[in-house]
């Protein structure tokens, strides 16, 4: 017998949770992974998903409910959204936010249920850089404006790599210059360290999808001509210094995950060469899990769109980053059956199963998964005041096919 905690609650139990058949019995997509000092139940990772509903940065009941779910699923990992390291990092005014110790107390509450769950809790780090000061994706992502300012919600001025605009009809943001790249190491720094206070055990740096870090590893939006621009070393000096900022502050027995766009969007220059050289160097400081995805900038080059709607479409671009930079990675992008990823990891395309948008029509994924992959015991992925009810379901299922169904009573028999 064992103690076990569920949502605060304990209770003496002869089955702590968890999946009883033997580890090396198990698809691979169900066995543990250890990083550094963490343990992940399983390979699957819930990709993490910007809710546009944080006020002032602090989180609401919503998120709780949000990534609790995904925990109640059976996901190993839960990550939260991408997380400002500073109110003018967001995107929206109902981002996200790790630059107060009001923002810690909210997450706290999170990763404390998360655990309870048995889920290792991760927290994505961003800054939005060009693409911030905009209204939310169901409001089209348009730049706030006067009418947003009438509402209390007015723009701020935006900062990037250089004075050059996302787009047409977007605004122009301003050059950091080189005491605003020192100050941005140490928000990032400090928000690392709010964020091991906050409970978390998975720090994951958001490079990719166009965002701040984005803007000085691409030469579609690094336009700069000092130490920080100009051939690939130079670009990739902001990004290093962020990360070794980040793994400083953040516990060295805790991975550090890295979000990177391994290609550019269509007509852009970063390609597949440039990530692996960049891989090398984020390994070398400390990052343990490449989190391979692509796209956010787009330029007048010969590269083609990546073709998003493919299933798995950025796994050949983590199976040539894990062989040639020699790098864990994760994968997200279309996979949504339980025989795909398993194929991803066994193939040795990838150590772990990104899953986002598939997570949010079915949080009960990882357990389906299970049981897609025959594991007799798949329901006791689920906490155990759920499988208990759900184990006579299934002998109940199984009575179903044992021939012509009994008559339903209405009364005694005579």
């Amino acid at each position: 017998m064992s103690k076990m905690k569920i949502a605060g609650v304990e209770f003496v139990t002869d089955h702590p949770g968890g999946l009883r058949t033997p580890v090396d019995e198990r698809p691979l997509l169900f066995r543990p992974i250890t990083l550094r000092g963490v343990t992940a139940r399983n390979r699957i990772m819930l990709g993490p998903m910007s809710q546009y509903l944080a006020n002032d940065g602090n989180l609401t009941d919503w998120h709780l409910v949000h990534l609790g779910q995904f925990a109640i699923g059976g996901a190993g990992i839960v990550c939260s959204e991408e997380t400002a390291v500073e109110s003018r990092g967001r995107r929206t005014h109902h981002c996200a936010g790790m630059y107060t110790d009001a923002h810690v107390r909210g997450y706290r509450r999170v990763t404390d249920f998360l655990k309870d769950l048995g889920a290792v809790p991760a927290i994505q780090l961003g800054h939005a850089g060009r693409r911030g000061s905009s209204r939310s994706p169901w409001e089209g992502r348009e730049p706030l404006g006067e009418r947003d300012a009438a509402m209390g919600l007015g723009p701020w001025q935006l900062v990037s790599s250089s004075p050059v605009p996302h787009g047409p009809g977007r605004p122009a943001p301003l050059a950091l210059d080189l005491a605003e790249i020192k100050a941005e190491a140490q928000a990032w720094h400090d928000a690392a360290a709010r964020s091991a206070d906050a409970g978390f055990d998975i720090v994951e740096i958001h490079g990719a999808h166009g965002y701040l870090i984005n803007q000085f590893l691409s030469p579609v939006a690094n336009r700069r001509d000092d130490g920080y621009g100009g051939d690939l070393a130079g670009r990739m000096r902001f990004a290093l210094e962020l990360v070794e900022a980040v793994r400083s502050a953040w516990p060295a027995d805790k991975p550090l995950f890295f979000r990177c766009s391994v290609v550019d969007g269509k007509g852009g220059h970063w390609d597949i060469d440039d990530t692996v050289v960049f891989a090398k160097e984020l390994n070398a400081r400390g990052v343990d899990v490449l989190d391979v995805s692509c796209g956010g900038l787009e330029g007048s080059s010969s590269l083609p769109a990546v073709p998003r709607y493919l299933p798995g479409y950025n796994v050949v671009y983590s199976e040539h980053v894990r062989r040639e930079a020699g790098m864990p990675t994760a994968v997200v992008g279309m996979i949504t059956e339980p025989a795909q990823a398993e194929a991803i990891l066994q193939d040795g395309k990838a150590d772990i199963i990104a899953i986002a948008r598939e997570m949010l029509c079915n949080p009960y994924w990882p357990a389906h998964a299970a049981k897609a992959l025959g594991l007799p015991d798949w329901l006791d992925v689920l906490p155990e005041n759920y499988a208990f009810r759900l184990y006579p379901r299934e002998e109940e299922f199984r009575h179903q096919q044992e021939g012509p169904p009994p008559e339903i009573p209405f009364r005694r028999k005579a």
